[in-house]
């Protein structure tokens, strides 16, 4: 549970670990996905973008919106009241110092523009770094008719001041998902395959906000101040999302369908109305990517987007991807566990 002052034994993993969460039911419609949309950046620099605009529009007679991915990483807010964080027995630390470290989305079917859903919690992982605790929330969303699973989110969230109760020779550590579902990270030294510039707004953060994230730091001047900002700042999943609109963008012809899995670290603060600039590497079926603040020159994310299959506008006639798109590796290094930016 959240807490203002930081006890002296602030983790109790055999409490928090068999901790059973309530399952969440909801609905969204085509409004919330078209919301969603607008507060990640679509058709913000042309209204008639044609990558774009069926985003939130039925264009040609469509009978229903497209869904942008990152939709989704909205679905965890649904647990948590849209404050960042859920409150779990024998986890003490304080909401203050809390840090979003990163984000690891899988898609398992198309996501439809409007359903009744379901959330299954359950802590993926605890470890103790020593000045922090590090805790890993999966949730897995759910049609609620048929129990058809959609996709799954994995936030990793860094409690700084709550680390420092196992021993230091042999830290805790607990993680309960395959090894091979570690996201890791490789930013390759060469040019990238593609840059995308996209101008946030200055009131960015109030229109993400209205999907349901309402932690202050966003919208209230002077909580941002005492969190140590001049202003509020940008949320750091709606960076993710303007970082995955880059990718589909620029190598999916803006078809959201061809993306199955999104991983995003979080480095540093966005404030609205800076510039993101996201360089992006084409490696097999993955896009490596960074974005950074122009006005700054600062990363400020980064991370990978897997597509389910190489788009046809890369393919050479023989069916195989250009010189260019080629990997030759699926494997990324990185600890995972660097930097990270205020939660919600």
């Amino acid at each position: 549970m959240a807490t203002s002052s930081t006890p002296a034994a602030a983790v109790s993993p055999e409490v928090v670990l068999v901790h059973k969460f309530p399952e969440v039911s909801f609905a969204y419609d085509e409004r919330e996905v078209a919301l969603y949309a607008l507060g990640v950046g679509a058709c913000g620099a042309d209204a008639v973008d044609e990558k774009e605009l069926h985003f939130v529009y039925h264009r040609d007679g469509q009978p229903h919106i497209k869904v942008l991915p990152t939709f989704v990483s909205l679905f965890p807010n649904k647990n948590s009241n849209g404050l960042g964080f859920v409150d779990v027995p024998g986890l003490n630390f304080d909401a203050s110092l809390l840090l979003h470290g990163q984000q690891y989305i899988e898609m398992y079917k198309p996501i439809p523009s409007y359903a009744n859903v379901v959330n299954k919690i359950k802590v993926a992982g605890l470890h103790d770094k020593g000045k922090a605790t590090v805790l890993e929330l999966e949730t897995t969303t759910s049609l609620k008719d048929s129990g058809e699973i959609l996709c799954m989110n994995r936030s990793t969230i860094y409690l700084r001041g709550a680390g420092g109760f196992s021993d230091s020779s042999r830290p805790y550590s607990y993680a309960n998902y395959p090894a091979n579902q570690v996201p890791r990270i490789s930013i390759p030294n060469s040019a990238p395959s593609a840059v995308y510039e996209d101008q946030t707004k200055q009131s960015q953060a109030l229109l993400y906000r209205l999907s349901g994230d309402y932690n202050p730091l966003h919208s209230d001047p002077e909580i941002a101040q005492i969190a140590g900002f001049t202003r509020p700042i940008l949320h750091g999943l709606c960076t993710l999302g303007f970082a995955t609109r880059a990718v589909i963008k620029s190598f999916c012809n803006g078809e959201p369908t061809t993306v199955k899995s999104i991983f995003g670290r979080f480095l540093l603060h966005v404030y609205p109305g800076e510039t993101l600039s996201t360089e992006m590497w084409l490696d097999g079926q993955k896009v490596h990517y960074q974005t950074k603040v122009k006005e700054r020159n600062r990363a400020v994310l980064a991370g990978f987007v897997l597509l389910k299959h190489i788009p046809s506008s890369l393919e050479t006639e023989d069916g195989s991807a250009h010189e260019d798109a080629r990997g030759t590796s699926d494997e990324e290094t990185g600890d995972g566990h660097a930097h990270g930016e205020p939660a919600g």
